[in-house]
């Protein structure tokens, strides 16, 4: 992943000095939408391996280039042009986005490899990215200062969030 540590929004635009701040956001973000992904891909149909694992990554790809135009659109200085330096800044904080749908498409890829049919396959995909995103909830939180107790209810919550797209999953009957 990116660089963790960033200037916050204040020190990046010139303002005054801003205390580094970590941002595991995009992270935690792109492996919700990775588990999302895997949680819904049988309700339209059985996909083979690879076109799940495109479509994760095709995925992450449109989610990334829309949160950078976001960023770009929607925190945009008074008066000044973007540049191409902002664009690239912003392009490389968004792609741990991107990144986070890495390893579960690796894992529908590498899933024959283990044995696993098309349904087994989605489960450990789906069990990947949540895992990711609880790890990097409770790592940006350490990373952070925040207390083991803090980092604790911060996995917990992203916990919580994954079990719901788990859940859906499993209503979804696939």
């Amino acid at each position: 992943m990116n660089s963790p540590v960033v200037p916050s929004p204040a020190g990046e635009h010139g303002g005054p000095p801003a205390a580094k701040r970590t941002d595991y956001a995009g992270a935690v973000y792109g492996s919700m939408l990775a588990a999302s992904v895997v949680a819904t891909a049988g309700v339209v149909g059985q996909f083979p391996r690879v076109q799940l694992a495109v479509m994760l990554i095709v995925t992450g790809l449109v989610f990334w280039a829309a949160h950078v135009y976001a960023r770009l659109a929607g925190e945009r200085l008074v008066g000044q042009a973007i540049n191409w330096r902002e664009i690239r800044l912003v392009a490389g904080h968004e792609w741990s986005i991107v990144e986070a749908a890495l390893l579960p498409a690796a894992v529908v890829l590498i899933s024959p490899v283990l044995g696993l049919g098309l349904s087994g396959t989605g489960w450990l995909a789906l069990g990947v990215a949540v895992a990711q995103q609880v790890i990097w909830a409770c790592l940006g939180a350490v990373r952070a200062g925040a207390s083991r107790r803090q980092a604790a209810v911060e996995g917990l919550a992203n916990l919580v969030l994954g079990l719901i797209i788990v859940a859906a999953k499993a209503a979804l009957g696939h």
